[in-house]
């Protein structure tokens, strides 16, 4: 599987960035993983939006989706001038009501799904498991910890690629990156920041930590807060993480 990384800060972009998106090709597909603003352009420098199989968006926040709003004027416009056949596969929480709502009513461009109505698998956890097939290519989904609801992604068969999205440490996001092959996690701050970021995001030191725990064998840091220097973030990453530590860069492709 390939991992191109279109976005990776939050926020907010820095100047000529973009906010979370990331694509996914495996065997001919291309699934777009988050939306945040910016990452429609930077797609379209790798791929047609054309070709794109399916998008999961992991939360409601704009640095993740927003950029579904002139998606759908491209698909609507392929679909018009016959260069795209059907809308597009969408998946994202249910909740917030007013903004599923709003997306599922774009419906000459995305078919959308709320991930709780996927197939449920328990792990014998207090938590449930939400399962996807796109193409044979298979997504589970965790709850996360966060000020909306959403899900960590866990992509492929296990010890694969594993997407934390935006989430405090639980035991959901623990037991979905047990030994990931590369754990794609946030970073959205310095450590000092712990106690302002409680309850809802991870700081370096505690993705470090976190990939340690479950077993990690790479650890891909992303959701910088722009103001900061993400080699900083690294540092603060790997004193816990105890192993090498990558950032992820916008326009590069990682391998799983």
């Amino acid at each position: 599987m390939k991992l191109t990384v279109l976005g990776c800060w939050a926020p907010y972009p820095r100047a000529g960035g973009a906010c979370s998106g990331y694509l996914l090709q495996e065997a001919g597909l291309n699934i777009l993983l988050e939306a945040g603003s910016g990452s429609l352009s930077r797609l379209m420098s790798v791929i047609n939006f054309r070709r794109l199989d399916a998008v999961i968006v992991t939360h409601l926040h704009h640095d993740h989706y927003s950029d579904l709003f002139v998606l759908r004027y491209a698909l609507e416009g392929a679909r018009r001038d016959g260069s795209r056949g059907r809308p597009l596969p969408l998946f994202v929480p249910g909740a917030p009501a007013n903004g599923y709502g709003e997306l599922a009513g774009y419906d000459q461009a995305f078919t959308v799904t709320p991930i709780e109505n996927l197939p449920q698998e328990s792990p014998g956890q207090d938590f449930a498991l939400y399962s996807l097939s796109v193409g044979g290519l298979k997504f589970r989904f965790a709850p996360i910890k966060h000020p909306l609801p959403g899900y960590s992604v866990a992509v492929g068969e296990p010890g694969g690629l594993v997407f934390s999205s935006d989430t405090a440490r639980t035991k959901a996001i623990e037991y979905l990156a047990q030994n990931a092959g590369l754990f794609l996690c946030e970073a959205s701050g310095q450590d000092s920041d712990a106690e302002a970021m409680k309850d809802a995001h991870l700081t370096a030191g505690q993705a470090g930590a976190l990939a340690r725990d479950v077993g990690a064998k790479r650890l891909l840091l992303t959701h910088f807060w722009p103001e900061y220097d993400p080699a900083l973030l690294g540092q603060q990453a790997e004193k816990t993480f105890k192993n090498h530590v990558e950032l992820a860069g916008e326009g590069e492709t990682y391998l799983v």
